[in-house]
């Protein structure tokens, strides 16, 4: 087989110059990103250096605002709020509507930028952009059915997202809550994304969508971001331990939230026999390397099935394919279909590669251990972001493997004798945001299925974060304030009557749709 080499056409400076040329106000030729604010393009901040986790290739990092230039451009935020609440309906619905149709149009360079940016492989790069836009379209269709008797918050929503999904995520939520009458701000998250956020900022901003993009670190930009008193809701994605200082935050103001953790979700096997049906679906869990919140890293397994189990799930795992996601054989190749790319830094890879080195040490059993050479990757590339498919039988207590989510390709594998310990060994985060169970017993799984902390469980498949009517939130420590999707989305982000108890887990109050 002849080296691979990187597609023609899809190199970052090429990406770079195509930014320059969709969205000269946001992006500068010396490199440079903008911070939007106040209804303008901004180059204040200090620009950090950065990486693509792909190859190590140095691009633009994120220009961080200090504390007292983001408190200014939360009250300019604050101040386009007020006008935009008025806006009518259907102003509201055109501008939108325009903004997704520009997002549209630049399809393919937001998910190259994507690629580049966080290594997604380009058929999930290009599925994030879809997510995002066709799931906007679906709420300007549906609106105006979800807003009689609410009216916009008394503030702009604030948006703190991790860096993994910034299309089907973060630009989702922005433009719903927009939608829905708000302003809205979004920190650019640290670890990626910067340049597709602001091109999807930029897009929107021109059609009149009053949105702020700012960058910085969370410590630094947390208090007016999180606790300034114009803000009418606060939005978080990410791990429990930001979550929790955002958390505690919130409820020491008063203020409308949505806190998306973490959880360690898992997946059971009980009294099942349908292998082939499992087998084809084990493969998939390994999608961009479990860099999701939705990923299942815990497979908790009936003992007496263990050896069927393993004989559908050892070839699937070594089937998995990771590499370069622009590398190819040949100038005309279609870009591989690759199961992931890198993690999202070096450093990400390597503290993962310790944990699983510590677990080995304390007891656990490896039952795969994949190999960087079994990837697809350029000749003398830097391969410092990538991890190779891992499987791990029985990590011990003490290993952060045991009972929190690792964000990378490693899954731990957990045999049980009774369903007491099914269900403490698929509990063992104090809550998630999915989770499912192979059972051939209709009755059975119904048994067993309220007893697992997590906020969605799919019987013999898998669940989503899920679009458009789909529910979605979490139990336990995974979630906090309210829950969104489909109409509940609109309605975390809106005023309804008074006295209203809104569908999700608030530090008083529990409440399921």
């Amino acid at each position: 087989m002849s080296p691979l080499a990187l597609k023609p056409g899809t190199e970052w400076g090429g990406a770079w110059r195509r930014c320059l040329d969709a969205a000269p106000e946001a992006f500068r030729d010396d490199d440079r990103v903008l911070n939007l604010w106040a209804g303008t393009w901004r180059p204040d901040g200090t620009p950090l250096p950065a990486v693509t986790p792909v190859d190590g290739t140095p691009v633009p990092g994120p220009p961080r605002l200090d504390a007292a230039t983001a408190h200014r451009a939360v009250r300019a935020a604050v101040d386009a709020h007020r006008a935009w609440r008025h806006v009518p309906l259907a102003d509201r619905k055109a501008r939108v509507a325009a903004a997704l149709d520009a997002l549209d149009a630049h399809r393919d360079l937001l998910a190259l930028l994507l690629v580049w940016e966080i290594g997604k492989p380009w058929r999930l790069a290009r599925a994030d952009v879809d997510r995002a836009v066709d799931g906007v379209r679906w709420y300007v269709a549906e609106i105006d059915r979800m807003l009689p008797g609410r009216t916009p918050l008394p503030g702009p929503v604030s948006n703190i997202a991790s860096w993994n999904y910034p299309m089907s995520v973060l630009v989702h939520a922005l433009l719903v809550q927009a939608l829905a009458g708000n302003a809205v701000i979004a920190k650019t998250p640290t670890d990626g994304g910067l340049a597709c956020l602001t091109l999807a900022a930029a897009l929107a901003a021109r059609e009149g969508v009053p949105l702020t993009l700012v960058s910085g670190s969370g410590g630094e930009l947390s208090e007016a971001l999180v606790r300034a008193p114009g803000i009418g809701c606060v939005s978080f994605v990410g791990g429990r331990d930001t979550g929790a200082r955002v958390a505690t935050a919130v409820a020491d103001l008063g203020k409308r939230h949505v806190l998306e953790q973490e959880g360690l979700n898992a997946w059971g096997v009980w009294d099942f026999t349908d292998w082939t049906a499992l087998g084809a679906r084990i493969r998939r869990t390994f999608e961009y390397a479990k860099q999701r919140c939705t990923a299942y890293p815990r497979f908790v397994v009936q003992r007496e099935a263990f050896a069927d189990f393993l004989a559908v799930y050892l070839p699937a795992v070594r089937d998995v394919r990771f590499g370069h996601p622009l590398a190819v054989e040949a100038p005309g190749d279609d870009l591989p279909e690759l199961d992931f790319g890198p993690l999202i830094n070096a450093a990400k890879a390597e503290e993962l590669t310790a944990q699983v080195a510590e677990a080995v040490r304390r007891g656990a059993v490896p039952l795969h251990r994949g190999r960087l050479a079994d990837g697809r990757f350029l000749p003398g590339q830097d391969t410092g972001a990538y991890v190779p498919p891992v499987a791990l039988l029985s990590p011990p207590p003490s290993s952060p493997l045991h009972h929190a989510e690792p964000f990378g390709p490693v899954d731990t594998v957990v045999p049980v004798d009774t369903e007491a310990e099914l269900l403490a060994a698929m509990n063992a985060s104090n809550g998630a945001l999915v989770a499912a169970l192979s059972c051939d017993d209709e009755a059975a799984f119904a048994r067993l299925a309220p007893q697992i902390r997590a906020f969605k469980v799919g019987r013999n498949g898998p669940r989503s974060r899920g679009d458009r009517e789909e529910l979605f939130g979490g139990f336990g420590a995974s979630w906090r304030g309210a829950f969104v999707g489909g109409e509940l989305l609109v309605r975390a982000v809106t005023e309804g009557p008074s006295g209203e108890r809104l569908p999700g887990n608030f530090p008083d109050y529990h409440l399921m749709p």
